[in-house]
């Protein structure tokens, strides 16, 4: 396993994919430091730039990047053939490469979080962002790397969720947030370092249980998916 884990990850940060998970979080951090040095009120800038950009945008569009890449770019060059021709078991490959997607994607994304929740708030606000993006970063990962096995744009679906689903609905009908990963993240860092600056209406047990029902599913999704594939990288 560690071997997939090293080939995934050295192909993710050769590729200029990886480029893209750089702009986002820099903007994030920029935002919140002009913020606070032009002596902003948080309670003006830190609901837009924590939660309408970092937990909205930033999140789940770094994870859609990375969460489609790990296996779904190796599907689209032919490359998984070698994958797939090992005497590995389905889950062997998928647990690997869930992992590196989790990683980098909280790596990218945890980090700015907690700059700007420490300038809009307090210490305690930057670590309940950082640890809640990182347990959204696993949730988003798990969906979007069973997207690439199931479609072959897994970037338009994963981009369907976030901005129709979560972005559009979300904000409309707010029965649909039980079924949006992003208030799941708002509600657990609600929960860790609770502030007026994040708002959600779904509850916290409520986020847990459909946390690890996303995580769990979609993962066993996957696996269950990358064993229907043939050696030519079709699915039987």
């Amino acid at each position: 396993m560690s071997t997939v884990c090293w080939i995934t990850a050295r192909g993710l940060f050769g590729r200029r994919r990886f480029l893209l998970l750089l702009p986002l979080p820099l903007l994030l951090v920029v935002l919140a430091v002009l913020s606070r040095g032009l002596g902003v009120p948080a309670d003006s800038w830190g609901p837009p730039v924590l939660v309408g950009l970092g937990l909205a945008v930033v999140l789940p569009v770094v994870a859609l990047i990375v969460g489609t890449g790990v296996l779904g770019a190796e599907i689209d060059d032919g490359t998984v053939v070698h994958v797939l021709t090992t005497p590995l078991p389905r889950w062997q490959i998928v647990l690997p490469k869930l992992a590196v997607a989790v990683g980098a994607t909280a790596a990218a994304v945890a980090v700015p979080l907690f700059a700007a929740g420490l300038l809009a708030d307090s210490v305690r606000l930057g670590l309940g962002l950082a640890v809640a993006a990182s347990v959204g970063a696993l949730a988003y990962s798990a969906l979007f790397l069973a997207a690439s096995l199931l479609t072959r744009r897994p970037v338009l679906l994963g981009l369907v969720y976030v901005l129709i689903w979560e972005g559009l609905l979300g904000n409309v009908v707010t029965g649909t947030r039980v079924l949006s990963i992003q208030h799941y993240v708002i509600a657990l860092a609600d929960r860790l370092a609770p502030t007026n600056l994040l708002e959600t209406t779904v509850s916290v047990p409520v986020a847990a249980v459909m946390t690890v029902l996303v995580c769990v599913g979609f993962t066993l999704l996957a696996i269950n998916r990358l064993r229907s594939f043939s050696v030519a990288g079709e699915t039987s």
